[in-house]
Formats: structure tokens, C-alpha cells, sequence
């Protein structure tokens, strides 16, 4: 589990194509902390730790996580948001996060407002997912407050220090980015067939 709270930006080393596999390294500024089988959360993406190599460590991503998220497009020096698993009995800042994508969305409008910054994202509402005004979303393992929530569609605001600690500032329209929308949302909508 994790926090979205996103620890620091992770840089993608090399990518290594094996079979229906894809294997990336990235440099981060914890890789001497980690250790192997340990999980992280890359843009929102729970993939465990199968390699540490000096400053550099290595994670798999299997075919079926590259089908549903967007590390399919990753690129050598992208960088990438990053959180280590939270730790059980310290405070949650940002809401439970499973590390699973639900799926994809894309960016369609960035507006800068005084210092801050309205993002706007539309996802496939066929797939039965809702955001509810004020509750909570993750953006590439970003914990967000959901605003203007639409049937297929919602907008974050984002204050400097996101923007600046956080792959919101590489963001224009079009981006693709990794949702995963909150478990009571989720729960509500496919147990109490609630729709929005």
C-alpha cells in the first residue's frame, strides 16, 4: 500500500525488452535504501525490486502492466514519480493507494491560475470507473482532491510544490498518465451500482 504522497522523481536508466517482459533501471536518490523484493510505486505502478546495482536499481514490468499503464512508452532519461511502500502506524498524508492502475487517462487542458495550475483529464467511462467531487484520485501516484468531476472526465489543482516535485511540470495536452481511482469510489460503483 502506499500514500501518493511521491517521495522524489526516479530517472530511467535503461530499458531491456525480454520476451513480454520489459526491464527498467532508474536512479533515484533512495536506491542505497532499497533493498531487493522490496515494492515501489512508479508512476503510480507497484513493481517490485529485482536488482540493485550501485546508485541504479531494477524493476520488471510484465506484459499485461505494459498493456494497462503507460511505462510502455517510457523513454532512457524520463523521469518518473516514485514512493516507497508506507509504513504501517505513521500518518497517512494522502489516501490508500493500492499501486494498481485502473487505467489510463489522458491530459486535455492545463490552465495556469495565479501561481497554481488547474490539469484536466478524460479516461474511457466504459470501464465502470467514477470520480466523485472532493474525493480522492491518483495521477501517476500523485494523491489528488478530485474537482470538477464529469462522467468521463475530472480537474486537480496543483500547487507549486507538486508541480515542481512531481512529473506535473513535464505535463502538456495529450499526456498519457496512470490512474487509479479511490477504493470507496471503486467499491460503490461496481458493488452498490452506483453510477455518476
Amino acid at each position: 500500500m502506499f500514500t501518493g504522497i511521491i517521495e522524489t522523481l526516479g530517472r530511467v536508466q535503461e530499458l531491456k525488452n525480454e520476451k513480454g517482459n520489459l526491464h527498467i533501471k532508474f536512479s533515484s536518490s533512495f536506491t542505497e535504501e532499497l533493498k531487493v523484493d522490496q515494492s515501489v510505486s512508479h508512476n503510480g505502478v507497484c513493481l517490485t525490486v529485482v536488482e540493485i546495482e550501485g546508485p541504479f536499481y531494477t524493476v520488471t514490468a510484465i506484459d499485461e502492466t505494459l498493456s494497462k499503464t503507460n511505462l510502455s512508452k517510457l523513454k532512457v532519461n524520463q523521469l518518473i514519480n516514485l514512493e516507497r511502500a508506507m509504513v504501517m502506524g505513521s500518518r497517512l498524508d494522502g489516501h490508500l493507494v493500492q499501486g494498481h492502475v485502473d487505467q489510463t487517462g489522458v491530459c486535455t487542458k492545463i490552465i495556469e491560475e495565479n501561481g497554481s495550475w488547474i490539469f484536466s483529464f478524460e479516461y474511457d467511462p466504459g470501464l465502470n470507473h467514477i470520480t466523485i467531487e472532493k474525493g480522492s484520485i491518483t495521477v501517476d501516484g500523485v494523491s489528488l482532491t478530485v474537482i470538477d468531476s464529469k462522467k468521463n472526465g475530472f480537474s486537480v489543482a496543483i500547487i507549486p510544490y507538486t508541480y515542481e516535485h512531481t512529473c506535473f511540470k513535464q505535463y502538456v495536452a495529450g499526456s498519457e498518465v496512470n490512474l487509479e481511482f479511490d477504493v470507496i469510489g471503486k467499491y460503490v460503483s461496481r458493488y452498490m451500482g452506483f453510477k455518476s
